[in-house]
């Protein structure tokens, strides 16, 4: 019994470290987006907001640590969008049930869902606004502010999630990990007022979008970067952040904005509660 046990137990540790790691924006990077998020909301939700901003700071990264154990949360947190043809990728319908009737539940899951994932985490918030239960929404909060983040990466829109298709393995971390964490204290914010999002899920979509577009920016950032070196260096990380800082500044930026603009859009779908 103890060797079926010791066996059951090495399993399943095959199993979860077989799994994909989480990629994207580092800690860094996604504690900047949430913190900045808060000040983009109108007067009445700011106290709620400004009170739990250690905890939503704290907690924007717990969905990574789930995706980390669970192939099924892995799916969430990106969107090949370069599979479904050329940009801007009108082969994809935006409905969840439409893209599932014409590719097929697993094809759809095997290439991502984040934008349905941010619209399904949009509506528990409303949800938890509408019921007045604040620990829950603070939760859903912090895990929308993951997915949002997520939908500016361009590394999270592209089956060239860590470079490894164009030669250039590691450029996510580098981008979104390596600069934010050696620049962060150079980087001037400004992101705009949140303003309501009519449709959560297709906006989703847009913010991807957006994001994919810069992705060919930022791979050649990086091979210009790395020319005549033979290791990620200070001058490497000089270089690319002279070439790709400015596009990693507006991802951030834009994060902030269109985080906030999630919450605010929550919290009015919900009847503008008053917020304690």
């Amino acid at each position: 019994m103890k060797r079926l046990a010791g066996a059951v137990i090495l399993l399943l540790a095959a199993v979860v470290f077989a799994l994909p790691a989480p990629f994207g924006w580092g800690e860094s990077a996604l504690r900047l987006i949430t913190d900045k998020a808060i000040d983009t909301l109108p007067d009445e939700m700011l106290p709620f907001f400004q009170s739990s901003r250690a905890f939503l700071v704290q907690h924007a990264n717990d969905a990574a640590a789930t995706e980390s154990k669970s192939s099924a949360a892995l799916r969430n947190g990106f969107i090949e969008l370069d599979h479904y043809g050329p940009f801007p990728f009108t082969a994809l319908p935006r409905s969840y049930m439409e893209a599932v009737a014409k590719y097929g539940k697993r094809s759809v899951a095997a290439h991502g869902q984040l934008p349905w994932e941010i619209g399904v985490y949009s509506e528990k918030l409303t949800d938890a606004f509408r019921l007045h239960k604040w620990d829950e929404a603070k939760i859903e909060a912090a895990t929308l502010a993951y997915y949002v983040a997520a939908a500016h990466d361009p590394f999270k829109t592209t089956a060239n999630k860590d470079g490894r298709l164009s030669g250039q393995e590691g450029v996510n971390e580098r981008f979104g990990t390596g600069l934010a964490d050696r620049y962060q204290r150079f980087f001037f914010m400004h992101p705009n007022e949140a303003s309501f999002i009519r449709d959560p899920t297709d906006h989703a979509f847009e913010m991807s979008l957006s994001a994919h577009s810069w992705l060919e920016n930022v791979l050649l950032a990086d091979q210009r970067a790395y020319q005549g070196l033979s290791s990620y260096n200070d001058e490497y990380y000089d270089r690319f952040y002279a070439q790709a800082g400015a596009v990693l500044i507006r991802q951030l930026s834009d994060a902030s904005t269109d985080l906030g603009s999630y919450w605010m859009t929550a919290w009015i779908n919900a009847g503008r509660p008053q917020l304690p």
